[in-house]
């Protein structure tokens, strides 16, 4: 009895290492990313277009820095990780994009709403030289 029984530890320990051995050639024949990380520069320069370094900075550094970090990874034959990286730049490219964006926008609205409030007080002015 005890014989079968070290016959079929052995048996799943094979099994086992067999098993070990497929997982990491799996993650290892992972290829980069190489179309998120593309993506993620074309995010980046994008929002360095749109001049994010000024009004979103912050966000764009962190787009920045999580590029190189997934480049890193991909260095590193860290692939999965490298995906997530790249990704998650190109998430932060994109909002450093949309807040630079907003922020624009909500100068040009108050520059137009301080216009409007000059042309009332000179309609208002006229208005009253007439009577």
């Amino acid at each position: 009895m005890k014989v079968f029984q070290a016959h079929h530890i052995l048996r799943l320990r094979g099994a086992t290492g067999i098993a070990g051995v497929l997982a990491l050639a799996a993650c290892a024949s992972v290829p980069p990313p190489t179309a998120s990380l593309q993506s993620a520069q074309q995010a980046i320069v994008t929002a360095e277009q749109a001049n994010a370094g000024h009004y979103a900075p912050g966000e764009l550094g962190e787009a920045r820095a999580e590029l190189t970090s997934a480049n890193a990874a991909v260095s590193e034959q860290h692939m999965v990780m490298a995906e997530r990286l790249a990704n998650e730049s190109r998430t932060e490219a994109q909002l450093a994009y949309a807040k630079t964006a907003y922020v624009k926008a909500q100068a040009i609205n108050d520059d137009m709403s301080r216009s409007n409030g000059a042309l009332v007080e000179e309609i208002q002015r006229n208005s009253g030289d007439t009577q």
